[in-house]
């Protein structure tokens, strides 16, 4: 039975690809910040890895340390499959606002480390206690905003933005870190999603405008794209939905744009 791990699963995507890959009769190993998660809704063989927050220091040593406790499939090394960082935090910020609702060093620290620096510190706790192996794949997670060449005028929201933008790069580097290992790493826009996350800012009044999926839709087509990737598209940033939820896309890219979309850096 094939083996996935999920970081950040109790709600949003993440939530959703528990459910579909659990469909599909996969081992799934989810986290969870909590100690206590509200697990009750989610299929009843998931596997939880508790207490594993991605603004910590010590997040990737947590997830080799429940391998160990909690080994997969009963085999302390037994390799993942795949594995999807999904885990993120977005804090609005202005920057024509001077105090509450400006820049935030705290809040964009926590930006950073969730989106940019946790990805590094699991990836390489995962490759360096066997629990990845030649033809796992690597999916992270990050945001067409995130996209350099996308971004065509002022937006704010600098520790968002940046962040994606820092974890596209680490994305390519654990691409060509992990080449020789024959271990994939996508990095996926997955879709603009009427989430939790995007109501909390704001984004919700752009839901139907901004042809916004719910999280199960962009499950479906990132679990299709998982499914298909190759050592071919290992370092590179795509859209597996296309530029159908891209504000930007036709204005930088043209028209007559493909489905899945190779986004700019």
């Amino acid at each position: 039975m094939p083996r996935i791990l999920i970081v950040g699963a109790t709600r949003g995507l993440g939530a959703a690809l528990v459910y579909r890959y659990a469909k599909h009769d996969w081992s799934v190993y989810a986290t969870a910040r909590s100690s206590k998660p509200d697990t009750a809704s989610f299929p009843p063989q998931t596997k939880w890895l508790k207490e594993v927050d991605c603004a910590k220091s010590d997040v990737g040593d947590t997830i080799a340390r429940h391998a160990y406790l909690n080994p997969f499939d009963q085999s302390v090394n037994d390799p993942l499959d795949v594995a999807v960082i999904t885990a993120g935090v977005f804090t609005t910020e202005d920057f024509n606002k001077r105090d509450e609702g400006g820049p935030n060093f705290d809040d964009e620290m926590r930006m950073y480390a969730t989106s940019a620096v946790a990805p590094v510190l699991i990836v390489h706790a995962l490759v360096h206690n066997g629990l990845l192996k030649t033809g796992s794949k690597v999916v992270l997670v990050s945001s067409e905003a995130g996209s350099v060449a996308l971004r065509i005028e002022a937006e704010g929201n600098y520790g968002h933005h940046a962040s994606k933008a820092a974890l596209n790069m680490v994305g390519k580097l654990l691409s060509l870190e992990l080449q020789d290992k024959g271990i994939v790493v996508s990095i996926v826009h997955p879709g603009f999603m009427r989430t939790q996350m995007t109501h909390g800012v704001g984004f919700d009044k752009f839901w139907d405008s901004g042809h916004a999926v719910t999280p199960d839709e962009a499950a479906v087509s990132l679990k299709e794209w998982t499914d298909e990737l190759d050592m071919s598209k290992s370092g590179q940033f795509w859209a597996p939905r296309g530029p159908a939820d891209i504000g930007t896309a036709e204005n930088v890219l043209g028209k007559n744009l493909s489905t899945p979309l190779q986004l700019p850096w």
